[in-house]
């Protein structure tokens, strides 16, 4: 392990069947004006909707509810929510939903009592958080961010063409967050799918990165395996709780922090699928999964050590007679043969990506340090084009 770090996570997970009986002990710390956040109401017809809101009257609270958040919360929405949060006087925001729901209530947790325009504080300018911070809870029902158990919210600005995610501190993590895999269960499977791919890519965006022999690179190859074994399982059967309690377990920890420790971290993916997000409101996870091997076998020759570190210790491929770039080569190959087994999307022209929308794609891609190596524009354009 190199480097200092400093480690701390406060979220507080209940996990199982029966972890939303804990809402009412952890109600019980807050205020009586509580702030409702979920999506676009798929709560209300699987029944969470009336479990949640029967705690909350049982609790006595005062319920303010913001539906409607998007798969990619827009920053008018944003506006919208500080609007309400602020004019109740909200204690607490609960984000009932999945990773744009959590996000969404972070970003208006911190933008609540923002005086300055908190789209052009925390996500142009990337400041920290210097005024009231309303604390957010999550109920869990789609996993795949991680947001759950981290700091980070995306919103996306269409007016600008960007989608931009501010990785705020502890002070700005969900308190708590109550984890139920059987919540999940009634998903569509291309969200589930997306899900997935997510926190494998999650996982990469961190393992791709440095050349010591460092602890995180081992629980990451654990937990990619966990995530293959069990997303073939989910796949044939969606309702496996085995399998699905696996994934969001493994969600959680893909992206708590933890496995950053020692780690530069490589957020090219993420970058280029956002921008994609940005002109196409594309899911998520689809993003992802479309530029992810061009990405790869483009930076493979950069990394190649841990290319090949990947392919024999993830996907188990033989070293026997073959050089370093063929074991590398065959463990993307394998990869590939995974991410078209569940069900992924590939490419991004079936995400509504067209060829005059590239170069634009690529102007909003920012650029990071900390993989193998530092992307050019002109290398962005290339491996969009790989995508199509």
């Amino acid at each position: 392990m190199l480097g200092n770090f400093t480690y701390c996570n406060p979220t507080k997970l209940y996990f199982g069947e029966n972890s939303l009986q804990n809402l009412e002990t952890e109600l019980c710390k807050y205020g009586k004006n509580i702030m409702l956040v979920y999506g676009g109401g798929s709560i209300k017809e699987n029944g969470i909707y009336d479990k949640v809101i029967t705690i909350l009257n049982k609790c006595g609270k005062t319920v303010f509810e913001d539906g409607g958040v998007m798969p990619n919360p827009t920053v008018e929405k944003l506006y919208s929510g500080c609007k309400i949060a602020k004019e109740n006087n909200i204690d607490l925001i609960l984000a009932v939903g999945g990773g744009s729901v959590c996000d969404y209530s972070k970003a208006v947790s911190v933008s609540a009592y923002c005086e300055e325009d908190p789209w052009d504080k925390y996500y142009l300018k990337m400041e920290d958080v210097d005024n009231k911070i309303i604390p957010v809870g999550c109920v869990l029902t789609m996993v795949g961010t991680g947001s759950e158990m981290n700091g980070g919210a995306v919103i996306t600005n269409h007016d600008a063409k960007l989608k931009i995610g501010h990785v705020f501190g502890d002070n700005v993590f969900p308190k708590f967050s109550i984890l139920n895999p059987t919540f999940t269960f009634t998903l569509p499977k291309y969200q589930m799918v997306a899900g997935f791919y997510d926190i494998f890519n999650h996982i990469t965006e961190q393992y791709f990165s440095g050349d010591d022999d460092n602890t995180s690179d081992y629980i990451m190859e654990g937990l990619m395996k966990s995530l293959v074994h069990s997303s073939k399982i989910a796949v044939k059967n969606p309702n496996d709780y085995e399998a699905r309690s696996n994934i969001m377990w493994t969600a959680t920890w893909a992206l708590n922090t933890l496995v950053a420790m020692g780690k530069s971290t490589d957020w090219m993916v993420h970058m280029i699928g956002q921008a994609i997000g940005a002109y196409t409101d594309a899911t998520h996870g689809m993003t992802l999964s479309a530029v992810s091997l061009p990405y790869y076998r483009y930076i493979l020759p950069y990394g190649l050590a841990k290319f090949k570190r990947f392919a024999v210790n993830v996907w188990n491929i033989s070293t026997d007679s073959k050089s370093d770039e063929e074991v590398a080569l065959e463990g993307l190959c394998a990869m590939e043969q995974w991410m078209n087994e569940i069900g992924l999307v590939m490419n991004i022209s079936k995400l509504g990506v067209t060829e005059d929308m590239i170069s634009g794609i690529a102007d909003s891609t920012l650029i990071l340090e900390g993989g193998y190596k530092i992307m050019t524009r002109d290398e962005i354009v290339e491996i969009l084009k790989k995508s199509m």
